[in-house]
């Protein structure tokens, strides 16, 4: 939704290929049908990702590694506000690590 889903939609009118990283799988796949039927690109794929979890951080930037042949550009959008005070499986505070450590995880790790 939002700023991302904007850039989604830039990027694949541009004819890029587009990974919508989405922690929703409902909500995700119908982000990729809209962008798909707006555009006709039909090389924009939903992968998912949370990234207050470093678990899935990992998953995510191994199978991006693994499955795709180059990462041009990477968009670090996605970010919450105004939880409460929660601490993940990882021992991690929950808002800390969504909006930071996950996105500097996974930069760090699809650098290659």
């Amino acid at each position: 939704a939002g700023i991302g889903k904007c850039v989604a939609m830039d990027l694949a009118r541009r004819n890029a290929r587009t990974i919508l990283a989405c922690r929703s799988r409902e909500r995700g796949q119908a982000a990729v049908e809209e962008i798909r039927a707006a555009t006709g690109n039909r090389a924009v794929v939903l992968r998912l990702l949370d990234t207050s979890s470093l678990a899935s951080v990992r998953a995510f930037a191994r199978a991006v590694l693994r499955e795709e042949p180059r990462l041009d550009v990477l968009v670090n959008n996605a970010g919450v506000t105004g939880l409460p005070f929660t601490i993940t499986s990882e021992g991690l505070e929950e808002t800390f690590t969504t909006n930071y450590l996950g996105p500097f995880l996974l930069t760090n790790l699809l650098l290659g």
